[in-house]
């Protein structure tokens, strides 16, 4: 494909048909807006478009992969079509990354944060730095989560754990996280990116029809709710929105 530039991410293609898609806004930890969350979908939908590229490596700018939802810039949907609107945004994002036929290598880096979870979550290999810390507020915040994570996460860390995680909203350090078998590896910070090319790689090399249909029948069996996961947490989290509860929770947090 030709090149695209998107205003807060960065998305090059390197050797042997690895592209980096950088979320790029380090100022805010990379938090998202709406521009990002649009932004991480085009850029996606265009890497999986692209015949050059193979493979897909993830990563943030700066000391945070994503830091949840950018409070500086949050606009509250006084509306349920301006609600569902968001949400559907922040899905396509998700449908991109977990639905996509290129495989995708997490480099997950400082804070993964409510959304930025998910999207570490939603990563194929997802490779977590030593020093990376995730968690959940959104049940604390009276919102509710996205990204198929009511499907993925009791499939990757079992019912119990998922509870746990979802209801308290606990931080969790790198090591925590692979120990239940969220993070797939934990590497020194400084070889973060090298360690995450290196499996992209590995994951270029192999045949596209075969790896992209591992990903997508891997996705399919394992977790055959994904899509139902997905239209239930629009609903909830449109209902959160749409509390006055939330807004004043959202300025306390």
């Amino acid at each position: 494909m030709t090149e695209k530039t998107y205003r807060t991410v960065l998305s090059s293609l390197g050797e042997n048909g690895v592209r980096t898609i950088t979320l790029n806004r380090p100022g805010s930890l990379n938090a998202m807006n709406r521009q990002l969350i649009e932004d991480v979908a085009c850029a996606f939908d265009d890497a999986n478009a692209d015949r050059a590229t193979r493979a897909i490596v993830f990563t943030g700018a700066g000391k945070a992969f994503c830091a949840g939802d950018d409070r500086r810039e949050h606009v509250h949907p006084e509306t349920e079509d301006a609600a569902r609107d968001l949400v559907l945004a922040i899905q396509r994002a998700t449908h991109a990354i977990v639905f996509g036929a290129k495989p995708v290598v997490g480099a997950i880096n400082g804070w993964a944060v409510g959304g930025g979870f998910e999207w570490a979550i939603n990563c194929d290999f997802p490779i977590w730095a030593e020093s990376a810390r995730g968690f959940f507020p959104e049940v604390s915040l009276n919102l509710f989560v996205t990204g198929a994570v009511t499907s993925l996460l009791p499939a990757l860390v079992g019912l119990n754990k998922a509870r746990e995680m979802l209801f308290f909203g606990d931080r969790y350090t790198a090591r925590e996280l692979a120990a239940i078998g969220l993070a797939w590896r934990v590497v020194d910070d400084a070889v973060l990116l090298d360690e995450a090319r290196l499996v992209a790689e590995r994951l270029s090399a192999l045949p596209a029809l075969s790896a992209r249909a591992m990903k997508r029948v891997l996705n399919a069996a394992a977790t055959p709710d994904l899509n139902r996961a997905l239209h239930l947490e629009t609903d909830a989290t449109v209902a959160g929105f749409l509390d006055p509860e939330t807004t004043e929770r959202l300025k306390a947090f």
